[in-house]
């Protein structure tokens, strides 16, 4: 099984070493035709310019994988519309790359000297984006107010070192999707869905008693295990549900935790019984679920929009509830987000990014992007009563959930860190191996990377 964990990390340092640098290099802002307009001082322009404390021309290089998907594109194009009317003296020039290559491609590049402004990112990238030298604490970069604003489990979830990096655009928990026509189908309440795993393995018995209209198998359960970074958060997050860690407050390993062999045990039983489909990722398991053949599972709530773009009638039958309670836990989970990074390329840059990030976390900005996009949950007070979120029969399934959720400890090998947890849950499932054996591996494979 060591061999299998070395192959997955292996795998994963290859994919980020040949992620090639954004082809097109460096680019400058557009000069203006003809000579320069005269204007009378104090016009509606000037003051707009004298927002971003300065009048000069900025071109702000924010980089974006999610202007390249389907369902996100037009939101983005409004976003740099809305803003550089507000602002007119900034052009917004996106930096892209697909997902899964465009946080070595920001490295990338700011090691040939071309940095971005702004990153679009994920909350697990945050160690790797500050251990490059990228990040800038967000003290530095937001008005005190604004920040403030933040609920503190959250703002303590994107620190390091007691510094805020990253500035969320919104967060989720893992929420529990299930499928309420195949509840009524193996003659389970649609409106009670389970709370505690004992209640779910009940449930899942039936529910892994159907097939589809077509014949094809119906799966009780879904929790990813593929070797995907993001997925071992998604583990950490699994582990919560008992009351269980893999690494404390103090970076120190806790994998002997009962709570979190009790986590293990689990995913192994729910393998056993075919429950949960082998090796799967995210989009593996929105796919199911929305072709009606994964009768519940575990995701973000912003997954959501995934299985809707797979079958729109996903939410004629799609409920989502609070995470399980295992074991002595209390069903808390971990919190993942988007969230905004800065980079500090002089004053008016950062100025300009401040501007940026505090035009797009607003009720006005966000509103439809959560309603008919990506359901997620409110990271500041300000935006708690939202109508996307007081009306959205998904979230309001995540009850406290976000009060509940856990901070990830962040240390600058927690990508590679999060590999070897998929491998470790590879071990007890595809790889058959007992509990103990696969423990005992992941903590020699861990060593090296524990900060």
């Amino acid at each position: 099984m060591k061999k299998r964990r070395l192959a997955a990390l292996a795998l994963a340092c290859v994919m980020a070493l040949t992620t090639g640098c954004s082809g097109g290099g460096g680019s400058t802002a557009g000069s203006t035709a003809g000579t320069e307009a005269k204007t009378e001082a104090g016009t509606k322009e000037e003051a707009k310019a004298a927002d971003t404390g300065s009048g000069e021309k900025i071109t702000l290089k924010i980089a974006n994988y999610a202007v390249l998907e389907k369902g996100y594109d037009e939101f983005w194009s409004s976003v740099k519309a809305g803003y550089e009317e507000k602002y007119p003296n900034v052009t917004i020039e996106w930096v892209t790359a697909p997902y899964g290559e465009i946080l070595n491609q920001v490295i990338n590049m700011a090691g040939g000297g071309d940095r971005v402004d702004c990153i679009f990112s994920e909350m697990i990238w945050l160690p790797a984006l500050v251990d490059s030298g990228l990040a800038m604490p967000m003290k530095d970069v937001l008005d005190e107010s604004f920040l403030n604003d933040y609920y503190a489990n959250i703002l303590e979830a994107h620190s390091i070192d007691g510094e805020v990096y990253g500035a969320p655009l919104y967060v989720s928990p893992s929420l529990l999707f299930y499928n309420k026509d195949l509840f009524k189908k193996a003659g389970l309440d649609p409106e009670q869905p389970p709370k505690t795993y004992d209640e779910m393995l009940t449930m899942a018995e039936k529910l892994a008693a159907l097939t589809t209209d077509d014949g094809n198998k119906v799966y009780a359960f879904g929790q990813p295990t593929a070797s995907v970074i993001v997925i071992g958060s998604s583990i950490q997050a699994f582990a919560a549900n008992f009351g269980g860690k893999v690494i404390d407050d103090n970076g120190k390993l806790t994998a002997d935790d009962p709570a979190f062999k009790e986590s293990l045990e689990m995913l192994k039983l729910l393998d056993q019984k075919g429950y949960n489909p082998q090796n799967a990722k995210p989009k593996d398991l929105r796919n199911l679920f929305a072709l009606g053949q994964l009768a519940m599972y575990y995701d973000n709530s912003w997954g959501f929009n995934g299985a809707k773009s797979i079958n729109p009638d996903v939410v004629n039958f799609a409920a989502a509830a609070e995470p399980l309670k295992g074991g002595n836990g209390e069903g808390a989970s971990t919190l993942q987000s988007h969230c905004f990074v800065a980079v500090d390329n002089g004053p008016d840059h950062v100025e300009a990014v401040k501007n940026f990030i505090q035009y797009v976390i607003t009720p006005e900005v966000l509103n439809d992007y959560i309603a008919n996009i990506a359901p997620a949950l409110p990271a500041k007070n300000s935006m708690k009563d939202m109508e996307a979120v007081k009306n959205s029969p998904i979230l309001n399934g995540a009850g406290d959930s976000v009060e509940k959720a856990e901070p990830v400890y962040m240390f600058p090998t927690l990508s590679e860190f999060n590999l070897e947890l998929c491998a470790l849950a590879q071990a007890v499932t595809v790889g058959g191996e007992d509990v103990d054996t696969a423990i005992e591996g992941f903590k020699t494979a861990v060593q090296p990377l524990l900060p």
